[in-house]
C-alpha cells in the first residue's frame, strides 16, 4: 500500500500532469509537497514497480546493436538486492560514494541502491584526470568508489582507503567485482531518510573558477525535478531520449529523476561518436516521444536530413546553454515542432522554461516554472526590475534549490545574500513575463559605455555558414575601453583566410547595431570545461595579456578598407 509520502508526492506530480497545457493554472496553483521524510527509491520508484511493473524503466542501446531493457519491477528488485550487498560491504547511511561510470545499467542500479541506503552519491564523468579524481575523493570525502575496471589505475594512491568496486573489465588488486544483482540475496532493509538528508554532491563544471561542491537532498533533486518533468512535458508511458553525459547534473535531470517521476522509459543510445543519421534512425525504431539535447547537438542535427525520418516525437526541448533562434525556426519548418528552451543549474532543477502548450518567443528562455519565484536583481543596487541577475526568491524557497556549497559557507552566504539565491546569470524581462538570457555576469562587458551580451553576438555569428562555434569577449581598446572580439571555430570546408574573416565581419555588420559590432576576429580553438562549456574567462585573460602582440589568424576591421568603417 502507498504510504503518506507516496500519496503526497503523487498528488503534486499528478497536478502538474493534469495541467501540462495550462501554464497559468500550473504556476499559480502548484505547491511543493510537504514531505518531512522521503526516500525516492522506496516511496516512489517501488510504488511504480508495483503499480506498473511491466513498463520499461531503462532501455540501453549500444552502437553494435546490443540492447538491454529493464522494467520498473526489475530495476526495483535489482537495486534492492544491490543495496543489501553494499550494506554487507560496510556501506552505511551518510557514506559518500563516488560514481565514475559511463552509460551502463549499473549506473542506474547503483543510483537507486544508494538512494535506498541513504548513501550520498558523488557523480563524476569518466573523462576526469587523476588530479581531478583526487580532488573529488578528497573534497568529497568519498567512502567508496565505483568505476570501470579500465579506469582503476587512475585511482592508484588516491582511493586506497575506499571501498573500491569495478563494474567491468579486469578487477585490480584491492577492488571488488560488481555482482550480478539477480544472483544476490533478497533484501528488505529499507532506510528511513529525512527530507533534508544529503543525497547528492555535484561538482560544478568550473567555467570561471575551481568547481564548487553542490549539496542536494532526498527531496531537492527527486522532488525538485517535478519542475523539470513539467517543462519537458513528460507523460506516463513516454519514451524519453536525452543527450548528455553521466557525471553531470543534466544527466540526472533527464535520464533519471524527471522521466522516472513521470513513469516514462529512459532511452539511452550509447554512441561513442555522435552520428546524427544513426541517432535519428534509433529515434524512429524505438518510437521516441520526448527528446532533449543541448544546442551543440541541435546544431548538428539541423545539418542532417531531418525530413527523411518518420518520427513519433511530441515534445522537443533544449538545455545546457541558450538555444539560438535560427535552430528553432529550422526544426519548426521541417518537423512542425517547436524546440522549447529551458534554464536551470547544477544548484537547482529547471527554474525557467517554455512548457508545452505555451507560446514560445524565439530567443527567450521562457517564464518561471511552477514552484519557482524569479526576480531580476540589479547587481549594484539590489533593486528588482526588468534587467539584472536571475535570482530565486528565498522567502518562497523552492524545493529544487541546493542546500549549500558543501564546506564553503563563504560561497554559500554570498550566493544566498539579501533574500535571494543568485545564479550569476544576467537576463531581461519583457512585459509578458518572458525572460531572455543575456550572459554570465562575468561575461557581460561594456564597450563605449554600452553593455554587450556575448550570447547575442554569438547567435548572429553562428548563423554564418562558415562558423561552427564562436565565443565573444572584450578586447582592450584605447578609445572605447573595450571592443567585441570573436573567437571562431570554422565549419568543415572553410579555411581561416582573410577572405573568410572579411565575409564573417561583413555578415555581422549587416545584422548588428554599430555599438555591438564585432571589430576583431580570430580563428582559434575554444577552451572548454570537461563538460563541454566554453571557458570565456580563459579567452578574456589571454586577450588582455596579448595587447599589442601580433597573433596569427587574427583580424581587425582596420585590416579591411573595403568595409568602409564609419563608426
Amino acid at each position: 500500500m502507498p504510504n503518506d509520502s507516496t500519496a503526497t508526492f503523487r498528488a503534486a506530480r499528478d497536478f502538474l500532469l493534469a495541467h501540462r497545457d495550462d501554464y497559468d493554472a500550473a504556476y499559480s496553483r502548484f505547491a511543493w509537497p510537504d514531505l518531512p521524510e522521503f526516500n525516492w527509491a522506496g516511496d516512489w520508484f517501488d510504488h511504480l514497480a508495483t503499480s506498473q511493473p511491466t513498463v520499461d524503466a531503462l532501455w540501453l542501446i549500444e552502437p553494435d546493436g546490443r540492447e538491454q531493457r529493464l522494467t520498473y519491477a526489475q530495476m526495483s528488485e535489482r537495486s534492492r538486492r544491490l543495496a543489501g550487498w553494499l550494506a554487507g560491504q560496510g556501506l552505511r547511511q551518510g557514506d559518500r560514494v563516488l560514481l565514475v561510470l559511463g552509460n551502463c545499467v549499473p549506473l542506474w542500479e547503483l543510483t537507486l541502491a544508494c538512494v535506498r541506503l541513504g548513501a550520498v552519491i558523488i557523480p563524476a564523468t569518466t573523462l576526469l584526470s587523476t588530479d581531478d579524481l583526487r580532488d573529488r575523493v578528497q573534497r568529497g570525502e568519498a567512502r567508496a568508489v565505483v568505476a570501470h575496471g579500465a579506469d582503476a589505475p587512475k585511482f592508484a594512491g588516491i582511493a586506497d582507503e575506499c571501498l573500491r568496486i569495478a563494474v567491468d573489465g579486469d578487477v585490480a588488486d584491492g577492488w571488488l567485482a560488481y555482482p550480478d544483482p539477480d544472483s544476490l540475496d533478497p533484501w528488505d532493509g529499507d532506510t528511513d531518510t529525512a527530507a533534508d538528508d544529503p543525497l547528492l554532491l555535484y561538482f560544478t563544471s568550473g567555467t570561471t573558477a575551481q568547481p564548487k561542491l553542490v549539496e542536494h537532498t532526498h527531496t531537492s533533486y527527486p522532488v525538485g525535478h517535478l519542475s523539470t518533468m513539467y517543462w519537458i512535458g513528460l507523460q506516463p508511458g513516454d519514451v524519453h531520449l536525452n543527450i548528455s553525459s553521466p557525471g553531470w547534473a543534466k544527466h540526472a535531470w533527464s535520464c533519471v529523476f524527471a522521466p522516472w517521476n513521470a513513469c516514462a522509459t529512459v532511452l539511452i543510445y550509447n554512441f561513442a561518436r555522435f552520428d546524427a543519421a544513426a541517432l535519428l534512425e534509433i529515434m524512429v525504431r524505438t518510437g521516441v516521444t520526448t527528446f532533449c539535447a543541448p544546442p551543440t547537438v541541435w546544431r548538428m542535427l539541423v545539418q542532417s536530413d531531418l525530413a527523411g525520418h518518420d518520427l513519433a516525437l511530441r515534445e522537443v526541448v533544449a538545455a545546457g546553454e541558450p538555444l539560438n533562434p535560427e535552430i528553432i525556426e529550422q526544426v519548426q519548418r521541417v518537423w512542425g515542432l517547436t524546440v522549447r528552451d529551458g534554464y536551470g543549474q547544477t544548484e537547482t532543477t529547471a527554474q525557467i522554461g517554455n512548457p508545452p502548450g505555451a507560446p514560445v518567443k524565439p530567443g527567450s528562455m521562457g517564464r518561471p516554472l511552477p514552484g519557482y519565484v524569479i526576480s531580476l536583481v540589479d547587481p549594484v543596487t539590489d533593486e528588482v526590475g526588468k534587467d539584472g541577475e536571475v535570482c530565486i526568491e528565498l522567502a518562497r524557497r523552492p524545493v529544487g534549490l541546493m542546500t549549500s556549497y558543501r564546506d564553503d559557507s563563504e560561497k554559500t552566504d554570498d550566493a544566498m545574500r539579501g533574500g535571494f539565491y543568485r545564479t550569476g546569470d544576467v537576463a531581461s524581462l519583457d512585459d509578458d513575463g518572458y525572460i531572455t538570457y543575456v550572459g554570465r555576469a562575468d561575461d557581460v562587458f561594456k564597450a563605449s559605455d554600452y553593455r554587450i551580451s556575448p550570447f547575442e553576438l554569438e547567435s548572429v555569428l553562428i548563423e554564418h555558414p562558415a562558423v561552427a562555434e564562436a565565443a565573444v569577449v572584450p578586447s582592450p581598446d584605447p578609445i572605447r575601453l573595450a571592443v567585441p572580439k570573436a573567437f571562431v571555430v570554422l565549419s568543415a570546408d572553410h579555411e581561416p583566410t582573410r577572405e573568410t574573416a572579411l565575409d564573417i565581419l561583413r555578415y555581422t555588420r549587416e545584422r548588428l547595431a554599430p555599438y555591438k559590432r564585432i571589430r576583431r576576429l580570430e580563428f582559434a580553438d575554444l577552451p572548454k570545461t570537461v563538460s563541454g562549456k566554453i571557458r570565456r574567462v580563459e579567452l578574456r585573460t589571454d586577450e588582455a595579456a596579448s595587447v599589442g602582440q601580433v597573433r596569427p589568424r587574427s583580424f581587425a576591421e582596420d585590416d579591411f578598407p573595403e568595409l568602409k568603417t564609419t563608426s
